[in-house]
């Protein structure tokens, strides 16, 4: 993450190596200089109670390895697992990113691809939340709550 940019709005809220930052009542840019600190704006995440699809979960997956809470290859391999079961419109295309990023140990971009395949699919991830079980294997948990 050496040299990654962030630029805060007022009162933003991060998470880096696990603790909660609050910015001030001013805009803020950030240069994180030092690799591999787990760092993951709050408004790029979801809670557990929200990964209702197997797009859902596996962007929640990636959050966890981006925050720190899981170790890459364990969360590569709930990623894999959680896609599937995804028949989307694009499904093959996004397990081949989706393992194209794991493989680069990625998952901020994982988390960036699949919001904007959540974005595209809103219709079919609604259907699939209301018929959905829950998944086979706990997720861990960064926001207190109970698993999906």
């Amino acid at each position: 993450m050496a040299g990654l940019i962030l630029k805060l709005r007022p009162y933003e809220e991060l998470m880096i190596n696990g603790v909660v930052v609050e910015n001030g009542d001013r805009k803020a840019r950030l240069r994180v200089k030092t690799d591999g600190a787990h760092i993951l704006r709050l408004r790029d995440a979801m809670k557990p109670e929200d990964a209702t699809t197997p797009l859902k979960r596996a962007y929640y997956i990636a959050q966890m390895a981006v925050a720190g809470q899981l170790a890459n290859t364990e969360a590569g391999d709930l990623a894999r697992h959680a896609l599937e079961n995804y028949g989307g419109s694009a499904a093959e295309e996004t397990r081949r990113e989706v393992n194209l990023r794991i493989a680069e140990n990625e998952f901020y971009k994982i988390m960036r691809y699949l919001g904007e395949v959540i974005a595209a699919e809103p219709e079919k991830a609604a259907v699939f939340a209301q018929t959905a079980n829950a998944p086979d294997h706990p997720f861990p948990q960064i926001f207190g709550g109970s698993a999906p």
